[in-house]
């Protein structure tokens, strides 16, 4: 067998030399042997018979007779890419020569399923292996010169067989592939050359094929499949230089397919924005831009908002305050998540848009007031300790119930007296009326209010009886406001009573109106 196979090997060496280098210099490499729809082959074979004749012949050297196959196939992928299911019929001439020397043919018709094995996912080649089984139809065409020893021997019929062997394809382009392989075909005749023969044991010796070929493959669908389920073919991947056994090549939450088609982010950078969070987290957990590093263009990259301060990196201004967080913390350094800072009331855009107010510090002028109150309660001016500008700050006037806003009463000035209207007294008596006491919880406000000032308590009648009596009732009403002031916590030094009787008048005593405007209680500041 060995030199019946040395007077073909030169031609079969020369050829699969030129292919393996054409195949390896080539510029471009596009296997697709584990990824298309379908494969359609040509293949032929030279043959070698492997029957009676042949082992017997082995050791002679009987004339070598060219023998061949031309095969046709289609190939799928079965279950998994490392299977293929191949269907093929072929026809070719078995030849050989008898133990007389002589010439003997048979025209063959073989017909299969294989199952073709290729574990390598490979770019450049891809060996297998194969074992099939089907059938043969045989016809002798030329029976050998030698009488068979079984006398019934047929010329033509289908017997079964099973072929085996192995080979390699190597990508010529994306959709040819060169084939070389080789086998040997058992078969369940023993009349394919035209001899049956029974060995030693009583038992039939069944003919064969060794072969050896060539073939061309065209694949259908080539790189058109998406075997990681990605959305992406596998040509697209190569194209791209994604894995195309890897449905998320970057590993960052997103499939390629949606990374090209839908978000248009590069499927090997997990993060395309350059924001410190994986393109997959944008999309499915935050909602942010994965191309936009500041999906709310408010100054802070989704990273800081998300992680650093917690702020909603969808919107600008995340507690509405009317600043965006950006402003709020790389200028301001107010609390994004909480509108009013420094709890004054007033929110941080307020303060800054509107009031100029400090949104860090809620007293922006130190006078105790926080700026909410000033502008919602007093209407005072947040900025300045003193609005009225009346050498009194507004939080003394506020507490000591001056009002703010009115320089007037901010002190109480020297020597000028001050009318007590409608403080009154049982006639011709010093007793006050009770409707006196709402007039005089004014002056004792005003004692509290100023503790460091000392007061003159003057009582004044009209021209009606003695001037000797009505000087004693001025006396006597004096000091009777200034007793009720003692009773409610004013201390007696900082007060002194004085009648003056009908000795100062306000107006002329013609009228009883006038009159009852001379009957009266002045306070005077005298220190």
């Amino acid at each position: 067998m060995q030199q019946k196979f040395a007077s073909l090997s030169p031609q079969i060496l020369i050829g699969l030399i030129f292919t393996v280098i054409l195949t390896f210099y080539s510029t471009n490499s596009f296997a697709q042997f584990n990824d298309y729809s379908a494969k359609i082959g040509l293949q032929f074979h030279g043959l070698l018979p492997d029957t009676e004749f042949d082992k017997a012949n082995r050791s002679d050297n009987a004339e070598f007779k060219f023998s061949f196959l031309g095969r046709a196939f289609v190939r799928f992928e079965l279950f998994t890419p490392v299977i293929e299911t191949e269907i093929g019929v072929g026809f070719g001439r078995l030849s050989g020569v008898d133990s007389s020397n002589m010439n003997w043919w048979t025209n063959i018709i073989p017909f299969d399923i294989r199952l073709i094995i290729s574990p390598f996912d490979m770019d450049v080649w891809d060996p297998y292996i194969y074992g099939g089984a089907g059938g043969l139809n045989f016809n002798i065409d030329k029976m050998p010169s030698v009488p068979s020893p079984d006398p019934i021997t047929e010329e033509n019929g289908v017997e079964a067989q099973f072929p085996v062997g192995g080979g390699f394809s190597v990508a010529v382009s994306e959709a040819v592939l060169l084939d070389f392989s080789g086998g040997y075909t058992f078969t369940r005749s023993d009349d394919l050359n035209g001899y049956s023969n029974i060995d030693a044991g009583g038992d039939k010796v069944y003919d064969g094929y060794y072969n050896a070929g060539i073939g061309i493959i065209f694949v259908s669908g080539s790189g058109a499949s998406d075997k990681d389920g990605d959305g992406l073919t596998k040509s697209e991947e190569k194209e791209i230089k994604t894995d195309h056994n890897n449905p998320d090549t970057d590993g960052d939450g997103l499939k390629d397919g949606p990374e090209v088609r839908t978000h248009f982010t590069d499927p090997r950078n997990p993060d395309c924005d350059g924001d410190n969070l994986k393109d997959g987290e944008e999309v499915n957990n935050y909602k942010t831009a994965p191309l936009k590093a500041d999906t709310d263009s408010d100054g802070l990259m989704d990273n800081e908002e998300v992680i650093s301060f917690k702020t909603d990196p969808l919107i600008k201004d995340t507690d509405t305050d009317k600043l965006n967080d950006g402003t709020e913390v790389l200028e301001l350094k107010t609390d994004p998540n909480k509108p009013d800072t420094d709890g004054d009331t007033l929110t941080d855009g307020d303060e800054v848009q509107i009031h100029k107010t400090d949104p860090l510090k809620p007293d922006s002028d130190n006078e105790g007031l926080n700026d909410g109150e000033e502008i919602n309660m007093y209407r005072t001016n947040p900025l300045n300790a003193d609005t009225d500008a009346g050498t009194v700050d507004d939080f003394t006037e506020v507490n000591r119930g001056t009002n703010p806003l009115n320089p007037d009463d901010d002190v109480v000035k020297m020597n000028v007296p001050v009318v007590l209207e409608g403080i009154t007294f049982e006639t011709g008596k010093s007793d006050i009326t009770p409707e006196s006491a709402q007039i005089l919880m004014k002056s004792l406000k005003t004692a509290e209010t100023y503790p460091e000032i000392i007061v003159e308590i003057s009582g004044h009648t009209d021209n009606v009886g003695s001037a000797s009596s009505n000087q004693r009732l001025s006396q006597q009403r004096a000091d009777a406001v200034r007793s009720w002031l003692i009773s409610k916590g004013v201390s007696p030094d900082r007060m002194i009573s004085k009648g003056y009787g009908e000795d100062n008048p306000r107006v002329p005593n013609d009228t009883e109106e006038n009159r009852r405007m001379n009957r009266r209680i002045e306070f005077k500041r005298i220190r």
